[in-house]
Formats: structure tokens, sequence, C-alpha cells
């Protein structure tokens, strides 16, 4: 079954760590370097990244028929998305056991089944 690492973060407190040179920098991008190649290694890495600051988000809002467009994200929180992990495991309990791995001093992981598409009628089914 393939699952969503959804990562966010409180976005202060990320701007600190993210700063080459802060104290931790080395050490938090050691843990995350090491946390992908475990994934890599193990076979349930299949896809992730990192997003670009909420600063860059525009949020297409649909409302009775109708779009329209918000710059910045749509959540107000101080938590803000960072990342994305798509990984393989066996069920819920093997992602969540990946998803304790993450190297956070701070932050959220919330973990998502995928649905996918059948190959014979386009139909969201979910993921094996």
């Amino acid at each position: 079954m393939e699952y969503m690492l959804i990562l966010a973060a409180d976005a202060e407190a990320n701007a600190k760590m993210s700063v080459p040179g802060q104290p931790g920098f080395e050490e938090q991008i050691a843990g995350w370097v090491a946390f992908n190649k475990s994934l890599i290694a193990d076979g349930s890495f299949i896809a992730g990244g990192r997003l670009q600051g909420v600063e860059t988000a525009t949020t297409v809002t649909f409302s009775d028929g109708a779009t329209s467009l918000t710059d910045g994200p749509f959540a107000e929180t101080k938590e803000l998305f960072g990342g994305y992990y798509v990984i393989r495991a066996d069920d819920l309990d093997a992602a969540l056991a990946v998803a304790k791995r993450v190297p956070f001093v701070d932050g959220v992981v919330e973990v998502r089944p995928l649905l996918a598409r059948t190959a014979d009628d386009g139909a969201i089914s979910p993921s094996v």
C-alpha cells in the first residue's frame, strides 16, 4: 500500500533551523540525509519533496461553481506544510513506524493512505 507522509512544522522554528551556520543546522541536515537513505535502502521510498516557502503559495478556492485565487497558504496556522514523502508500506502500522523516524526536532507528520486509479476504468480505488 502507498502512504503519504505530510510534514508540517512551526514556521519560525523551521526558518531558524534552515539557515546554514546556525547552531544545529549540520546535525539537522545529517538527520534528514540519513532518513532519506534509509527509506531508499529499505525500498519504501517512492517520492518526496520539500516545498518552497508559504510566500510562494497561491490557493485556488472552489465555491458554488466559481473559483477564486488567493495569495498565500490555505491554512492560517502556526504550523505550515513543508514537504512530503510517498512511501510503500505493508500496512498503516508500518507506515506509522516510518513516520516516527522522521528527524523532526519539533513538527507534525500526517499519515494518509493514497488512492490510485485503476487501469480499466480510471476510477479511484485504494492503492496497493
